[in-house]
């Protein structure tokens, strides 16, 4: 049995070796997300306000790297569409922002749809748009695999991408620019600590979720499938 690798040791070493693991990409992950507010306490300590502005910069592509992460590093899935979905994201938040600025209604027929620079709300937003946009895209990418999925999803990030620039109502190649910091309950966001805050309490929370869908029944299934894909549609997976 132990010559073969099927033996009683073999199962018992796998588990000891995959909670090592786990533990030193938890470790690594706390080392990280510490160094990163350590650098922001250390920026305020020394009047840095472009430092503190630069890492909350890090914290949000930290976010949308995490989110890549659960297709690529779990799910083995190569995607070139991500910044679809951050560039949604962003627009969502930043056209409904750009109409609370100018004081203009989003849409008035057939019913009024006004603009927001209240975060809680922007931030539901941004999460539907984008994954309605997921379920859409998602639906035709997924019949492939392989090449022709990476390519398929460039090609709808090349769309979105496009389609931003050419779209003259919010700025085209030059942009969206907003000139007002959404507000958060209780906190002045155009303070950069503040702010820098608000974003690594979001970012702390994704790891956590992250971690929890690492560990979970559909998180173990993407890691088989990403080992074995023959295996888990034999199981009737």
């Amino acid at each position: 049995l132990h010559a073969d690798g099927g033996g009683a040791g073999a199962a018992a070493g796998r588990p000891v070796r995959e909670c090592g693991v786990m533990r030193a990409e938890t470790l690594f992950n706390l080392v990280l997300v510490g160094g990163l507010l350590a650098v922001a306490l250390i920026a305020f300590g020394l009047e840095e306000t472009f430092t503190i502005t630069l890492v909350t910069k890090v914290a949000i592509f930290a976010i949308a790297g995490i989110g890549l992460n659960l297709a690529l590093g779990q799910g083995g899935l190569v995607s070139f569409g991500h910044a679809a979905f951050f560039g949604l994201g962003g627009y969502a938040v930043g056209i409904l922002s750009s109409h609370a600025q100018n004081y203009e209604p989003l849409m008035e027929w057939p019913f009024l749809v006004e603009g927001t620079t209240f975060m809680p709300v922007l931030w539901l937003v941004a999460v539907l748009v984008s994954g309605i946009a997921a379920l859409a895209i998602g639906a035709i990418s997924l019949r492939t695999a392989g090449v022709y999925f990476i390519m398929i999803t460039l090609a709808f990030a090349q769309m979105i991408y496009y389609f931003a620039i050419s779209w003259p109502a919010y700025g085209g190649e030059d942009g969206l620019s907003i000139y007002v910091r959404n507000g958060f309950p209780g906190l002045n966001t155009l303070d950069p600590l503040s702010f820098f805050l608000l974003v690594f309490a979001v970012l702390v929370l994704v790891v956590f979720l992250a971690a929890r869908l690492q560990a979970s029944r559909f998180g173990m299934t993407l890691e088989a499938a990403r080992q074995n894909a023959l295996r888990v549609t034999s199981a009737g997976i």
